[in-house]
């Protein structure tokens, strides 16, 4: 029986969505399967490493019973020596306990974890892991750099300018007139580095911008300012894949009235932000699957979510979101999350695939992907050294 490893938490601002994820999307679902040994491995807020099976009981963070368990309980250490092992105290003086992991299964939303942090960890031991690698995790995660991607590609992305919390700090008010120069309002301002919906704004005019920005910047170091897409339909589509990629449904998010899908809507509102949208919505309410566009219109979200996973050489999963004109019918690009939350299970299971068979892919994937990376030179043999001194 394999070992996977699933991990979670982490510094970042999507903390508390990472643990909702690890513990009901992968952690329960793969113990389903009967197949793998799991276990959890949890990051706090602090960074500080734990590995302990009480920390699959959701209770435990919904109290203050996870700051005792962690004054407590012995952090874990990480060896890489023929792959990756946790290694902690054991409870007998002078005794420690190892578990050799075989897979790892992250669930690290957000900064140090889904950005590529993680990720390049765990090529340095040398293991497999669900979902994106290094550079496809880092271009997702920044909306500027994806946008870039897709730009190089031919693939449609709404105007948009970036910039720099320096730069904003040393030059604001003419940075808001070159912006006011080049983008036409309504502009949405989004931090370029974060993910679930925070932080961002739709704004109207210069005094909502620069609140907007200054919001942004709380964040992340990078921003981006786009003009909104007239007419608009958001859709996302979920997909799985290394070579062969398969697609979810294309789902139809529920906004607020201003556009923004904010992380309220989709986390703490349960989707109240308005009516629902048909029978078969999402796991919160707060979208409609399949979405409410012509099928001329789902072939090619469909289309784009491809080349755009393709493009920044996506693995395992990733959703990709997209904003159409539902006036002149074109598909823009928006955004990629390369760890959706809950791994968006609701819209596969309405797609027909379950919870288990969704992460058994998963891992299934994420050993294929190791397995070529296997084949790979990483190294060069060179008289170099021998020729100095």
């Amino acid at each position: 029986m394999k070992t996977v490893a699933v991990i979670f938490g982490s510094r970042s601002a999507e903390h508390d969505i990472s643990i909702v994820t690890a513990l009901s999307a992968i952690i329960k679902p793969l113990e389903a399967t009967k197949k793998y040994k799991v276990e959890s491995v949890y990051i706090s807020k602090d960074g500080s490493w734990f590995w302990d099976d009480k920390l699959k009981d959701i209770k435990l963070y919904q109290s203050s019973a996870i700051d005792e368990f962690m004054r407590k309980a012995p952090k874990v250490q990480l060896q890489f020596d023929d792959g990756l092992t946790l290694v902690k105290s054991s409870q007998f003086a002078g005794r420690k306990a190892y578990k050799k992991i075989d897979i790892v299964f992250p669930a690290t939303h957000g900064t140090h974890g889904e950005d590529g942090e993680l990720m390049g960890l765990l090529e340095m031991a040398n293991v497999p892991y669900v979902g994106c690698d290094v550079p496809s995790s880092a271009i997702a995660m920044d909306k500027v750099l994806s946008r870039q991607i897709a730009d190089v590609n031919e693939i449609p992305v709404p105007k948009y300018e970036y910039l720099q919390a320096s730069t904003f700090h040393q030059k604001g008010a003419e940075v808001v007139k070159d912006l006011e120069k080049s983008l036409k309002y309504p502009l949405f301002v989004k931090p370029a580095r974060l993910g679930s919906s925070i932080g961002i704004s739709h704004v109207k005019n210069s005094r909502e911008l620069v609140n907007a920005i200054e919001v942004a910047l709380h964040y992340d170091s990078k921003a981006i300012i786009e003009e909104a897409v007239q007419n608009l339909v958001e859709v996302t589509v979920p997909i799985i894949g290394n070579d062969e990629l398969t697609y979810a449904s294309a789902e139809q998010p529920l906004s607020k009235e201003d556009g923004v899908f904010d992380f309220d809507t989709k986390y703490m509102n349960q989707g109240k932000g308005g009516k629902k949208m048909g029978s078969k919505s999402g796991a919160q309410g707060y979208s409609k699957i399949p979405a409410d566009i012509s099928d001329a219109l789902t072939k090619e979200s469909l289309r784009v979510a491809g080349a755009v996973y393709r493009s920044v050489g996506c693995k395992g999963i990733a959703r990709i979101d997209l904003l159409i004109d539902s006036k002149t019918k074109k598909v823009f690009f928006n955004e990629i999350n390369p760890l959706p939350g809950s791994l968006y299970n609701h819209n596969w299971r309405a797609s027909g695939i379950s919870n288990v068979d969704l992460v058994n892919r998963l891992v299934d994937l994420a050993e294929d992907s190791w397995k070529e990376k296997q084949k790979l030179t990483t190294t060069f043999s060179t008289n170099f050294l021998k020729q100095q001194g």
